[in-house]
């Protein structure tokens, strides 16, 4: 099987960008770090295989394409990943919603909303 393009890096890893630790049928994307330019699965792979520590990305940069569909490899900028309400636009794949109670380690400023159970 040829690589996947971009490039995603993760523990585990599976073809849809799950990992050793998100892995439900939900689990479909991967976040461009600010700090390092490179598609992870999570920040966990991220602390696992890097060797500097996460940056955020600044709201001023939330029109950067920074968020990869592991269903139809889209990348989206992050407003328009934090707008589309867990459905990727492109292919309409759903997304783990519950993923919101993680963002204020991606994208500073971001409150968190945890998602109900």
């Amino acid at each position: 099987m040829p690589p996947l393009v971009p490039e995603v890096r993760g523990l585990n890893l599976d073809p849809e960008t799950r990992c050793l630790h998100y892995y439900s049928a939900l689990d479909i994307i991967a976040i461009k770090m600010k700090c390092c330019a490179t598609y992870y699965a999570c920040k966990d792979c991220h602390s696992a295989l890097a060797n500097h520590p996460l940056e955020p990305w600044p709201r001023s940069e939330w029109h950067t394409a920074a968020v990869l569909c592991g269903a139809c490899r889209t990348e989206l900028t992050i407003s328009a990943y934090l707008a589309c309400r867990s459905i990727c636009p492109a292919c309409r794949a759903a997304f783990n919603p519950r993923c919101s109670n993680h963002h204020h380690f991606y994208f500073a400023g971001h409150a968190i909303r945890p998602e109900p159970r």
